[in-house]
């Protein structure tokens, strides 16, 4: 397929970035704290680090963990942690020690937890003391040697930060961490880092700096294998797809999504290093009370998020009293980005939400929309600089212009493949490095790209095609609808039919409304046959809504189970 989006880019922008203008991740983020160093790079509950800072207590960190926990290049560092200041302490000084990061989900259980680090072969874990209960479990079948354990409050300063750690423990009533031999406390080790000098250690584009876990929902966990010419490449399409991003220094971004997905790793921690912007970090977002009070205290100029947090964000009461005159760009991912949300969205806040999409095997943006347009047009965009989007059949072959088929990608930001399971990276990478998305999509005659749905989600009714998104789309333009998920329902008649869940904004909301509705946008295969009402629905850790959940009860349903 021809580039025809490129006629189609923002003024200014480059056909193509060099992924090569470093030579790893660690050279970008050592010159960013050098070139920034007196500006404010993190700020969390009220604290801020400068760039000065993090320079020095990540390699603190780094030395440590080369002087005194033992490890050399390629070795991997897991974190378990939610978006505190201490994540880019320990990401950078991993980075920087020339280790291999292995981010893992602080909501993990025991199980999932040991798989993941005895598939990554970790050695060493630094952990948030919540999720100290899940480590306690795993730890005697996993090859960790040593345990790092960081609390809320740590970096938080006297008396904030004693008296932080101290309610969460009360509160919560988390495991003591001396329950887990030989432990050590963060503040701890970077105070140890600073009796060593931090050795430099030659980093190439070529060397893994994440093995980043994708895939649980479907099956076993896979480790995607994301260089430092990955990253590298992906920071810097961004920053050229984004002109907003050019007043260096004067960028503030909400990182809200978990900094431990590749979303706000990429989007907010990597990109915003880069230009020397600074990072508000959200620890609890689902405390939507809590976070619109945290808005409310800085002039934010860039939020990213996913389609439920802005859609959460817009119903929590004093969201429409904040200052928006700041903001220059909204960015949403994840999942698909609702009309009516970004409707709402823009006449509040005077801006549309850009959408962009990827994958954590993309490292992860690959497309986006044109941040300056002025109307929600429901498409992924264009594809990023360096990258090409083909749209092809099950038999890898590419479609025409407008027809429907399976989007595939390749660029500088692909990863490698899947650690330790080649027969899984060879089911999804085609010959001449393009990788399947497993999304099913078109691409019109400007290049602009929509999504239909992902394979496993498309709806077969009678053999017509019924995409969840549309359907979606549709029910959550009703204003009583606060959030709505679609999903295969098993029917004797046409194979599947569409079954809808509901968390109603209106207490008023009927399933006959929700129909009459529909029967008025959708064509008779596409209408809804069943309506489930509930009080909220399953979400992964950004906040993307588990369809599979949905799917298994709908079967549990349909065999006449509770």
């Amino acid at each position: 397929m021809d580039k025809l989006w490129l006629e189609h880019y923002p003024p200014g922008t480059p056909a193509e970035i060099n992924p090569d203008q470093y030579r790893s991740l660690k050279e970008l983020v050592e010159q960013a704290c050098r070139d920034h160093a007196s500006r404010p790079a993190f700020t969390n509950q009220g604290k801020t680090l400068t760039y000065a800072e993090i320079d020095r207590l990540s390699a603190q960190f780094g030395a440590w963990l080369q002087a005194e926990a033992g490890l050399v290049k390629g070795d991997r560092v897991a974190i378990m942690m939610p978006n505190l200041l201490q994540y880019p302490i320990a990401l950078f000084g991993a980075m920087r020690a020339g280790l291999t990061v292995v981010n893992v989900n602080p909501l993990y259980t025991a199980r999932e937890l040991e798989h993941q680090l005895n598939d990554s072969g970790a050695r060493v874990i630094v952990i948030y003391e919540g999720a100290c209960h899940a480590l306690e479990k795993a730890l005697p079948a996993t090859g960790i040697e040593k345990v790092v354990v960081t609390g809320i409050g740590d970096l938080l300063g006297f008396p904030k930060g004693p008296i932080v750690n101290f309610v969460v423990r009360k509160v919560k009533k988390l495991v003591p961490a001396w329950r887990l031999p030989g432990h050590l406390g963060f503040t701890e080790v970077v105070a140890r880092g600073a009796a060593h000098r931090l050795k430099a250690v030659e980093v190439g584009p070529e060397d893994v700096l994440f093995l980043q876990y994708t895939g649980g929902t479907t099956g076993v966990s896979k480790g995607a294998v994301l260089t430092h010419r990955n990253l590298v490449a992906n920071t810097l399409q961004m920053i050229a797809w984004l002109p907003e991003l050019q007043n260096q220094g004067e960028s503030v971004v909400i990182t809200a999504l978990p900094l431990y997905h590749i979303f706000a790793l990429t989007t907010n921690c990597l990109v915003f290093t880069a230009v020397g912007g600074e990072n508000v970090l959200i620890t609890n977002p689902r405390d939507l009370k809590g976070f619109v009070a945290e808005l409310s205290r800085v002039r934010f100029s860039f939020i990213t998020g996913v389609n439920t947090l802005f859609n959460g964000l817009l119903n929590t009461p004093g969201f429409d009293r904040l200052d928006f005159s700041g903001l220059k760009v909204a960015f949403g991912g994840g999942m698909a980005v609702q009309a009516a949300v970004s409707e709402r969205w823009k006449a509040l806040t005077g801006r549309h939400i850009c959408q962009g999409w990827g994958l954590t095997e993309t490292s992860p943006v690959a497309t986006s929309n044109r941040p300056k347009d002025e109307e929600f047009n429901g498409s992924i965009g264009l594809p990023m600089p360096s990258t090409e989007l083909s749209i092809r059949n099950d038999a890898g072959e590419e479609v025409e212009v407008g027809e429907v088929g399976e989007i595939c990608v390749r660029g500088p930001q692909v990863m490698q493949g899947y650690w330790n399971r080649p027969e899984e990276t060879a089911k999804v990478m085609l010959p001449e490095g393009w990788l399947r998305t497993g999304d099913v999509g078109r691409m019109d005659a400007r290049g602009f790209t929509w999504i239909e749905d992902r394979k496993k989600d498309m709806i077969l009714v009678s053999g017509f095609n019924v995409y969840p998104n549309e359907v979606e789309g549709v029910v959550a333009a009703l204003p009583g609808v606060l959030e709505v998920a679609a999903v295969a329902q098993p029917d004797p008649r046409s194979g599947e039919s569409v079954a809808l869940f509901v968390v109603r904004k209106d207490p008023a909301l009927s399933e006959r409304d929700i129909l009459t509705h529909c029967r008025e946008q959708l064509t008779g295969y596409k209408m809804p046959q069943a309506v489930y009402f509930r009080d909220e629905l399953p979400k992964s850790n950004v906040g993307k809504i588990l369809r599979r959940e949905l799917r298994d009860e709908v079967q549990r349903l349909a065999g006449g189970q509770s």
